[in-house]
């Protein structure tokens, strides 16, 4: 059975308490340091799959608050339960599309951004819909503070080309760093957490392709 297709896992993730309720998420906008009882940086992860990175990261992290964001029930239900086995206090989900983000977030809330092996969209119609596209990068630079950074993580090299030219028309962002394999790049992978993507595609032996972003001040 598909992921996308399991009965009955979006009530299930309804009623848990590691999950914004979908009808309180307008509520969260400017208010996530409150939400998680701290003035801590916040970290989001757009995309998060079943949530070995933004679980992995907020373990080795405890002094960052992180939000993951997963558009399919049934994915974030793996998530959901990898958090009931090892519960942790600074990590929180939401079930939404990504292209609600600024709904849900305060312009300059959040100080990163996480985008791990995220849907291709092939289709040239669909371009927009990718997360590295010109108008995600827009959604992102206005809930991103200053000089707050973007890592973006693929292993597929024509959508990293793709984000590449999409920065042409990105003002907002500055590319700090990039590399075309990242596992042999020392100084990148300093710190390197993998998702379950990157531990099966370098296994295969494909190059993993990375960047770092900075938000422009202004």
């Amino acid at each position: 059975m598909r992921l996308r297709n399991i009965t009955g896992s979006r009530e299930v993730i309804s009623l848990s308490p590691y999950v914004i309720r979908e009808e309180m998420q307008p509520e969260c906008a400017g208010r996530w340091k409150e939400i998680f009882g701290r003035n801590v940086p916040i970290f989001i992860e757009a995309g998060m799959g079943k949530g070995k990175f933004i679980h992995t990261m907020a373990k080795l992290h405890p002094e960052i608050s992180y939000v993951g964001i997963e558009k399919y029930s049934s994915v974030l239900l793996r998530a959901v339960s990898k958090m009931e086995q090892e519960e942790l206090p600074n990590l929180k989900f939401l079930r939404m599309d990504a292209e609600g983000i600024g709904e849900v977030f305060a312009p300059g809330e959040v100080d990163r951004i996480y985008l791990n092996f995220s849907d291709p969209w092939p289709k040239d119609r669909h371009a927009k819909r990718r997360l590295p596209s010109r108008e995600f990068l827009a959604r992102f630079a206005r809930i991103i503070k200053p000089e707050g950074r973007l890592e973006f993580k693929t292993d597929n090299r024509a959508l990293f080309d793709f984000a590449l030219e999409e920065l042409q028309t990105s003002p907002a962002w500055e590319l700090e760093r990039f590399t075309f394999d990242l596992h042999n790049d020392r100084e990148l992978m300093q710190g390197n957490v993998m998702t379950e993507y990157e531990e099966k595609f370098s296994a295969m032996g494909n190059p993993i392709c990375k960047y770092i972003l900075v938000r422009k001040p202004g």
